[in-house]
């Protein structure tokens, strides 16, 4: 998962290859909620990991559900069976409606009638979120529900340690209009107090969403409990309903989270397809329709039980009217894809957005027309006009902190698609805080890079270059980490060859013998760990005499052309920083930024007897020194890539600066506060 403040999108053309769906978000903490209030233990398959479904783990922890993960990843959940473990618990919930909903029922219900006291909150957007009208329902029931901040949002407390009779006999009426999940609350919770005869939960109003609520439904069957309804207005629990663990359980892949794939074919797939794992056409999610709507716009879909696979058909994409209701999360998807249409799109229906993460139509509105899109909204409305070739505008994408706007608009990165080929220039798509996208598909970025291309030579790099210990490793390890780019360590390529032709009893002065080892060494990087021939090489890698034999392998020639490719095959989405002693002047001589470290001998020679102090060796300043100044001249007289910096290098001499101090001045001319054009 990319943790970095933000991640820059370069221009991209294409699009193919699988990609496996997290589980459901709606279904994942339904299941465990289900799971959490059953008699018996449940083992759940597929569950999906996110912010949402771990805040929700914490609650049935600290509610004393019992929950043990096995070797093949199935988490089993022994269930209260509907009697309170605990009479009191503060519960932090992050930004999960799916939790924050469903507990305040159910917990509302099991301390009203066991007698208890909990507290639910979550972050300050989650006390934006209104809950007004399930609070209504609640106290209707007859629970004590007290507010502890603005009435009818979190944070809330759910009972007050006393007994209380519910009043089950009369319907419990709810709005449908505001948020499906209101329901979808009550009828988890209500199941828990029908042993005194059926109870009845009365929609007022028009209810939205309504295939989450056909999912509530579903899972609610699968744990025992056959809910009766006519039409979607009137939902009866009947008299004895008891939750009974269905023994195990799978947790479908989240359909709307499969839109930015069918999307992604639908706009990119020309050649091959785009294929979806983990749900399919028979999915119970009702965003899996937004197959349909991305078929209404030209996308090409076939499917089966597990998987999609989608590839572009009409193009432009075409622009249509659709009512959203029943695919409100996916829908924001289209939104993105009218850019490409050949007509606007106007998205209806879809009051219920201003009430999730963030107002969606007012951010989706605002990020658009950041790209140069011309938006029109309105109260329960969004209308998008196509984005010609020419007038996409390079972009800081906000995200809200709403992991759907951060992957909806990671589409718009595909924008060289639109017009002739070389009509316009690639435009930079910078994404904001990309680990907003945890809350629902943690790897999202990841997958999403594993399916498509760039346009050639859009992936950025950034050279970091310098003699020996001049600090270029910990900059460029800085830069990486900070970017959310790769690394390249050129330096370690050269001393794993020396160790590999070592290991292979090859002469370091025979440059030819030398490169027929280094073009067919088995060399992995992991992470900082670094692997030769399945051994992990990583402690003798960065040995000072190792420094010494790379810098004589990297005289010839012949092993800097056979390592030439490799270093060039890191050259990977979303960008590179490579550090070495040629990386702007003849491995990356494109590389939109080059940066050449300088510091004296001396300094350089300091630094090193301090790190080498630091790991118990001794070793003389002078004699330090003097390695440097041999080193330097060797790489600086080589006959092939001689160390000086790349003409439109920057210099920069680090003698008296900290690592923050260098990485800071490097971002500065990496990205001055906006994406770059390209």
């Amino acid at each position: 998962m990319f943790s970095t403040a933000f991640l820059d999108l370069p221009p991209l053309r294409r699009a193919a290859g699988t990609v496996r769906l997290p589980g459901s978000k709606s279904i994942s903490n339904r299941v465990l909620l289900l799971a959490g209030l059953a008699q018996g233990t449940t083992a759940v398959h597929d569950l999906l990991d996110s912010d949402d479904t771990r805040v929700m783990l914490a609650a049935l922890e600290a509610l004393g559900c019992g929950l043990r993960r096995d070797e093949a990843g199935v988490l089993h959940v022994t269930g209260l069976g509907g009697q309170l473990a605990t009479r009191e618990a503060q519960l932090f919930l992050g930004n999960a409606g799916t939790a924050m909903r469903p507990l305040t029922a159910a917990l509302a219900v099991l301390a009203s009638t066991q007698g208890g006291a909990f507290e639910l909150s979550g972050v300050a957007r989650m006390h934006e979120r209104p809950i007004g009208d399930l609070v209504t329902a609640l106290r209707q029931l007859g629970c004590p529900v007290a507010d502890l901040g603005q009435p009818g949002y979190p944070p809330l407390r759910v009972g007050d340690g006393g007994l209380h009779a519910l009043h089950t006999a009369e319907p419990i009426r709810v709005r449908g209009d505001v948020s499906s999940q209101f329901l979808t609350a009550l009828l988890l919770a209500l199941p828990l107090v029908t042993a005194q005869g059926p109870v009845t939960i009365e929609v007022v109003g028009e209810l939205i969403s309504k295939p989450y609520i056909h999912i509530t439904l579903e899972l609610l069957a699968r744990f025992g409990i056959a809910v009766q309804r006519e039409g979607w207005q009137r939902f009866t629990l009947p008299q004895g309903s008891s939750y009974r663990t269905p023994g195990a359980i799978h947790v479908e892949g989240d359909a709307s989270s499969a839109s930015y794939f069918v999307a992604l074919g639908a706009i990119a797939g020309v050649e091959q397809p785009v294929r979806i794992e983990g749900v399919g056409l028979d999915a119970i999610q009702g965003d899996i329709r937004f197959v349909e709507a991305a078929q209404a716009m030209g996308a090409q879909v076939v499917g089966g039980p597990g998987w999609l696979e989608v590839r572009r058909g009409t193009w432009p994409l075409k622009g249509l009217t659709l009512d959203c209701n029943h695919i409100p999360d996916a829908a924001m998807t289209l939104a993105v894809m009218a850019l490409y249409a050949d007509a606007p799109t106007r998205l209806t229906n879809i009051a219920s957005w201003r009430v999730k993460e963030t107002d969606r139509i007012a951010a989706m509105a605002t990020e658009l027309r950041k790209l140069g899109a011309t938006v029109e909204e309105g109260t329960d409305f969004i209308e998008i006009q196509p984005l010609p070739a020419g007038q996409w505008q390079a972009a800081s994408i906000h995200t809200y902190d709403d992991h759907r706007m951060a992957m909806c608009l990671s589409l718009a990165a595909f924008h060289p698609l639109v017009g002739e080929p070389g009509e316009q220039p690639g435009r930079m798509v910078r994404i904001e805080d990309p680990k907003c996208v945890a809350k629902t598909f943690p790897d999202y970025f990841e997958a999403l890079f594993d399916c498509v291309e760039a346009l050639p030579g859009a992936v950025p790099v950034l050279a970091v270059d310098g003699p020996t210990a001049s600090g270029k490793g910990t900059l460029a390890s800085q830069l990486a980490q900070r970017l959310g780019y790769h690394l390249l360590d050129s330096g370690a390529l050269y001393r794993a060859t020396a160790l590999a032709a070592q290991e292979a009893g090859v002469p370091l002065d025979d440059g030819e013998a030398v490169a027929a080892v280094a073009a067919t060494m088995a060399l992995r990087f992991d992470g900082d760990t670094v692997w030769l021939a399945g051994q992990d090489i990583t402690d003798p890698l960065r040995l000072e005499s190792t420094g010494g034999l790379a810098s004589k392998v990297s005289a010839h020639p012949p092993v800097r052309q056979a390592l030439h490719a490799l270093q060039l095959s890191f050259r990977r989405l979303p960008g590179l920083v490579a550090d070495g002693r040629d990386m702007g002047t003849v491995v990356f001589p494109d590389a939109a930024l080059k940066v050449f470290l300088t510091a004296s001998a001396e300094e350089r020679a300091q630094r090193r007897h301090k790190q080498l102090l630091s790991r118990g060796v001794e070793a003389s300043i002078d004699s330090l020194c003097a390695d440097l100044r041999a080193r330097d001249d060797r790489d600086q007289n080589r006959s092939v890539a001689p160390l000086k910096p790349a003409k439109d290098a920057h210099l920069l001499d680090n003698s008296e600066l900290s690592i923050e101090d260098s990485v800071a001045q490097v971002l500065s001319w990496w990205q001055p506060g906006t994406p770059r054009q390209r």
